[in-house]
Parts: C-alpha cells; structure tokens; sequence
C-alpha cells in the first residue's frame, strides 16, 4: 500500500493531477522547491522534505534529499530486522518516488551556458534516489515520466498500490533514466 510519497520534478507535467490522486487516497507527500510551491499552491498538502528530515536545505541546495531519513526510507527492505532498525532510527517507509532531474541537457544546449551554470545543474538527489527506490523495487515505486502518471493513478485508484510488474517495468525505466543522464554528463 502506498503510504508516503517523495514527489520532486523539474518537469511539472502532470505532476499536481497525480498529486491531487495521492492526497485523495491519504497518501502523505513529501517535496522539495519549485514541485512543493507547486502543489502547495493548488491546494495540496505537501510536507516540506527539511521539516520531514528534520534538516535544512543547505549548500545553496545542493543537500536537500542526501539524508539517511529519505535513503533509508527508500532503501529498507519489508524484513523484521530493517523495519526494526528503521524504527529505532525514526525512519518511515517511502513506498513511492515520482522524480525526474534537473534538465542538464536543455541547460547545455543553450547558447553562451557556462561552464558553472552547465555544472549547477547536474542533478545528484534525484539520482541517488532513483537509484534507490528502483533497487528496492521490491517495495517502492519509482516514477521519473510523466507519461507514466495515468497508470500509475490508474492502478493507485484500483487497489491503492503499484504492481510488482508495473514496479519492476519502472524500475528498469528509472535505471535507463540515470544512465542517460549521467552519459550526457560524461560527453
């Protein structure tokens, strides 16, 4: 069942229709910036993921989802032994990631870019969290396309979880997703 949701995109798309679904069916989402704004301002409870952790955004934001309250609610697994260092670490389950990253591609492909600017936005959060959620796809969910939101929300109206089929087909995508991104950051 999906409980806790990490929502944080650069491409917006979509992404406060499918919030309007979670907070429909009691899902608690957490985010960052611009997405947080976003869906703050079409009426959607959103928790701050600094308030959640407990820790500010830092580094001119460049620490924001690097916290072992955000990792290790993506990355423990349903056994007795991680729920139970998960509880006495005050960690929760994040049964659902619906990222995409900071658009380096579009930022380089604009004329005159610096180099400075080109590095500011390589995105390192969204990675490391999509690397997480789709190794423990298992358990968690890993959205990074909008196109995938209308059966992502169809299944959550359904049965208020995500398919061991559909998870593991978005895990795959969300591994593909980081490995684009990072060879675009390579050349």
């Amino acid at each position: 069942m999906i409980r806790r949701a990490l929502v944080s995109v650069s491409d917006k798309r979509g992404v406060v229709e499918l919030a309007k679904v979670l907070h429909e069916l009691g899902v608690q989402i957490l985010s960052t910036g611009g997405t947080a704004s976003a869906l703050s301002a079409a009426g959607i409870p959103v928790t701050q993921v600094s308030a959640y952790t407990g820790a500010p955004e830092i580094l001119d934001g460049r620490v924001k989802t690097l916290h072992p309250k955000i990792h290790g609610g993506l990355l423990g697994r349903g056994t007795d032994a991680h729920q139970a260092e998960m509880k006495a670490n005050s960690i929760e389950n994040i049964d659902l990631v619906v990222v995409n990253l900071y658009p380096f591609e579009a930022t380089i492909a604009k004329k005159g870019v610096s180099f400075d600017e080109a590095i500011e936005n390589i995105d390192i959060g969204g990675p490391s969290m999509l690397r997480s959620s789709a190794k423990n796809h298992e358990r968690v969910a890993v959205v990074v396309d909008p196109d995938d939101y209308e059966a992502v929300i169809g299944e959550l109206r359904a049965a208020k979880e995500i398919s061991p089929q559909r998870r593991l087909q978005l895990a795959r995508k969300a591994f593909s997703h980081t490995a684009a991104y990072d060879s675009a950051i390579a050349a």
